[in-house]
């Protein structure tokens, strides 16, 4: 059965926040037991699937770019709050270690307008792409079948995936791994 990318991602963020409302601190425990978890560790230690999406200006973008630098790639949409919330990391992030061979490069579920309306409130200046259903079938090569947002992946150097992250991710536990892999 083929789940439109709405109606995946609502019937996912539903049962996120489930999982929340039972409030009693299992939310890690639900998500790392459900199936899509388990889908998102198996592509952890593997190495990354291609993609090509465009970008705000309409130029098609290959993850080969990034190639030899640690890359973070982070599926969002304007509509997510967990992931507005952790963008202004994002950016910190980026500028403290791009000289250092790191690149965010974000991928919004997501219309294209809306996006670079919501980018140019907050000053994100690493590589946004943009796509619906192009994009969905990204982040299912990532792991991300449960359809998650926000979910990030971390890929090392070799193009590796090293972590991958369901839901909001803390700048301490994403600059643990990037720091490792930098």
């Amino acid at each position: 059965m083929n789940v439109s990318t709405p109606v995946k991602y609502t019937l996912g963020g539903i049962a996120l926040v489930l999982a929340f409302l039972a409030g009693d601190g299992t939310m890690r425990t639900y998500l790392e037991s459900t199936p899509g978890a388990l889908e998102a560790k198996a592509v952890e230690s593997t190495y990354r699937p291609g993609f090509e999406l465009k970008d705000l200006d309409g130029k098609l973008r290959n993850a080969d770019e990034w190639n030899g630098q640690v890359m973070v790639v982070n599926f969002w949409a304007t509509w997510c709050p967990p992931c507005r919330k952790e963008m202004p990391e994002f950016i910190a992030l980026q500028e403290k270690y791009a000289s250092a061979g790191l690149q965010f490069v974000g991928i919004a579920l997501d219309d294209a307008q809306k996006v670079a309306d919501f980018i140019d409130t907050i000053g994100v200046e690493y590589p946004i792409l943009v796509g619906q259903d192009d994009a969905t079938r990204v982040s299912d090569a990532y792991g991300n079948r449960l359809g998650a947002l926000p979910y990030t992946a971390v890929v090392d150097r070799s193009g590796t995936i090293v972590k991958t992250f369901r839901g909001e991710v803390s700048r301490q536990a994403i600059e643990k791994v990037i720091t490792r892999h930098l």
